[in-house]
């Protein structure tokens, strides 16, 4: 079966609302075996909105379409496909009682126009909203179901998961697919591809399917298997093969955080954690600081932006940045050891880079990176070379250090 996915907004069209629903749903429809045929984004009148509906449903068996549920006049979703539909709004008892109890536990007033949320299309089936107060509504026509849930995102997550899949899924008796992704740090996704060649054409000859996953710094690797989970162990053992094969690349599956693997490695050996940072500026600390329980290993960290800190706060020498520069190996080493004995830690990450756009040389271009990791018998440094772009360059930075201290920490390096 096919499913074509519809965003209604003004903000979505213009940019100023970046669009993460489309992909969010897609990609739940594609794990639970649902083709996508096509995702439209439509401004809010009426009649783009009537036109999409037609054209959507002549297609799919299965249309989800997010916004123009609130409380507002611009939000005319309802009142569309009451038109769309030839039916007309009433008051549902059972939703305005949950609407009220929504606002009396927030302590909040409920306004007028939070009644006329409780309005909707006689035909529709109701899709209770228990986080929000704009309801999602099921519609049925010629075999074919329409979708209809609220655009802000934590609110459409929960319908999608609790209301519109399991339904979706029953109503057409979809078998779902299964997916494991494998995730890679340190390596372009060419590179990658040349070394496992031998491996993807093992998977493709098995009957699965695989696609590469690139982002800044990040290389995923998902496995698909339209027999559903009769595969899952199939594909737990190529994964683990190439886990097996290149431990300094691979370093978890399925969406996880290098950062959240790393503090699990320090929670279990319990070893602790600070920072100096140059170019990152504290974006090192922070991604740790994201994951829950970074208090049991991250002692501190210290941005080290300008020349005089990194003398006064880690005792850099001041012969080294003359000789060297900043932007060094032996800068950078004197830094990690620097941080490690004023935090008093285990391990501690320093990095020291040209992130751009301006202030490379020809000795020393935009991208280039180093990064030192003092761990308790010694200290590990490597050199990187990024791109021009300062907010990728960043990014990569922060995401490779993370990594070089995972290899440390498992004595891969």
């Amino acid at each position: 079966m096919q499913a074509d996915i519809i965003t209604i907004g003004d903000e979505l069209l213009i940019g100023q609302t970046i669009n993460t629903n489309a992909a969010w749903i897609g990609q739940q429809l594609s794990l639970s075996g649902i083709a996508i045929g096509r995702s439209t984004t439509i401004s809010d009148g009426k009649q783009e909105i009537l036109d999409c509906f037609s054209e959507a449903l002549n297609r799919s068996e299965l249309v989800i379409v997010t916004g123009g549920l609130g409380p507002t006049k611009d939000d005319i979703t309802k009142q569309t496909l009451c038109e769309y539909f030839g039916t007309e709004l009433e008051l549902k008892q059972d939703v305005l009682v949950r609407i009220e109890e929504f606002f009396a536990k927030r302590g909040k007033e409920m306004l007028p126009s939070n009644y006329q949320q409780a309005e909707l299309p006689k035909s529709c089936i109701v899709l209770d909203n228990f986080v929000g107060t704009a309801s999602g509504m099921w519609f049925e026509k010629d075999g074919r179901i329409l979708v209809s849930i609220p655009g802000v995102p934590y609110e459409m997550k929960a319908l999608m998961t609790e209301e519109v899949l399991p339904r979706a899924l029953a109503y057409f008796s979809v078998k779902g697919m299964y997916h494991q992704t494998l995730m890679t740090q340190g390596i372009g996704e060419s590179f990658l591809a040349q070394k496992i060649e031998d491996w993807e054409n093992r998977i493709y000859a098995d009957g699965l399917a695989l696609a590469y996953l690139p982002s800044p710094g990040v290389v995923k690797l998902r496995l698909t298997s339209k027999k559903g989970v009769e595969d899952a162990e199939r594909i737990d053992r190529y994964f683990r093969e190439l886990e097996e094969a290149y431990p300094n690349y691979v370093y978890g599956r399925n969406g996880v955080s290098i950062f959240e693997v790393v503090g699990q490695l320090l929670r279990e050996k319990r070893q602790t954690l600070s920072t100096v940072e140059s170019c990152t500026g504290g974006g090192i600390s922070a991604a740790f600081v994201a994951q829950p329980g970074a208090s049991d290993f991250l002692q501190g960290g210290i941005v080290s932006y300008s020349n005089e800190v990194k003398e006064l706060e880690v005792g850099v020498y001041s012969a080294t940045l003359a000789q060297f520069g900043a932007v060094s190996e032996q800068t950078v080493v004197e830094m990690a050891l620097g941080g490690q004995r004023k935090f008093k830690t285990d391990y501690c990450i320093a990095v020291s880079g040209i992130a751009g756009p301006d202030g490379g040389t020809e000795e020393k271009p935009v991208g280039l990176v180093w990064c030192a990791v003092a761990h308790p018998i010694g200290v590990v440094a490597k050199k990187f070379q990024f791109g021009t772009d300062r907010g990728r360059n960043l990014e990569m930075t922060t995401l490779a250090a993370a990594n070089v201290l995972r290899r440390v920490i498992l004595s891969i390096e």
